[in-house]
């Protein structure tokens, strides 16, 4: 992030829009969300996605907090995201596809932790659950972080069986 954009975040984004020339919307939600760039809706799917994973294993423990980290970091990896998208891709509508090849296409740097193939599908899985969320479209979203966590589930149960 160049300086200026660090500036201009410092100086606007604790601000509510007051309506005057140059103030920025309270929220997000007078931007189409079909506007938006695909990495923006990775971003917030990303988050979606990580708070999603960290709630359901609450289901399994509640005390060691450093347990839970260890999970949640290999399942929202994007060698599992892109996995998870694979076990799910199935049941995607055209729209749904859609939003995925735009965030897989979208460019970005992919870290050293991934194959370029695992990045670009996670990053398509996650601008589509950014996507579902921010089109307020809770129970589908619902429904494919749920299927997601399922597949991820059943391939680090097969991967520590091999072990």
């Amino acid at each position: 992030m160049n300086f200026d954009h660090f500036k201009f975040l410092l100086d606007h984004a604790f601000q509510q829009g007051t309506g005057g020339e140059g103030a920025l919307p309270a929220k997000y939600d007078s931007i189409p969300v079909e506007r938006l760039h695909p990495l923006v809706l990775a971003y917030v799917g990303d988050a979606y996605f990580s708070l999603y994973i960290r709630t359901r294993l609450l289901a399994y423990e509640q005390n060691k907090v450093r347990v839970l980290h260890t999970f949640d970091a290999k399942m929202v990896s994007a060698a599992m995201q892109a996995r998870g998208y694979k076990g799910i891709e199935g049941m995607l509508s055209e729209e749904e596809l859609a939003v995925v090849r735009r965030g897989r296409n979208a460019k970005s740097n992919v870290p050293k932790s991934a194959t370029v193939h695992e990045y670009r599908y996670s990053t398509g899985f996650e601008a589509l659950l950014g996507w579902l969320y921010l089109s307020e479209k809770f129970e589908r979203l619902s429904e494919i972080a749920e299927k997601a966590f399922v597949v991820i589930s059943r391939e680090m149960t097969n991967t520590a069986e091999k072990i």
